[in-house]
């Protein structure tokens, strides 16, 4: 079952502040709350975090994820390279300058490996666009007070 979400928001702190959060893989069980685990396994050729780990749990459902990161200037993308519980997912953050703060674009596209109910889809969505808006918002804005 392909399930999709997409939440578009303001944050009060700069890209590079937002850019820098979601660099910071490793602190991803800080700000978001599904995230149990989040460890770099290798890095791109300038820097970046390439491979990750990472061990959520959302609507009851533990997962271990192995994600690929590709980066640019102003975004995050990962895709699933293995999982227990999922057989595809894509992701993507687009940050881009909205006066003095920072306008984010977040979209999840994630192919399940066996069927939930409906209502537990619809929970596990719900959960990742709140922690996208909410956790990455309070975390952005927690480092750009310094």
């Amino acid at each position: 079952m392909a399930v999709s979400a997409k939440i578009e928001f303001e944050v009060a702190a700069p890209p590079s502040v937002v850019m820098e959060v979601l660099m910071d893989v490793e602190s991803l069980p800080d700000w978001s709350g599904p995230h149990k685990e989040a460890e770099i396994l290798s890095e791109n050729e300038d820097g970046t975090p390439g491979k990750v780990r990472v061990v959520v749990t959302a609507a009851g459902i533990s997962d271990e994820q192995t994600l690929t990161y590709t980066w640019t200037d102003n975004s995050c993308t990962w895709d699933l390279i293995e999982a227990n519980q999922l057989s595809e997912q894509h992701g993507v953050y687009v940050v881009t300058p909205d006066g003095d703060g920072s306008h984010v674009e977040f979209t999840l596209d994630v192919e399940l490996k066996i069927k939930l109910p409906g209502m537990i889809v619809k929970r596990a969505q719900k959960m990742a666009v709140d922690t996208a808006r909410k956790g990455l918002t309070a975390e952005v804005q927690r480092r750009a007070a310094g």
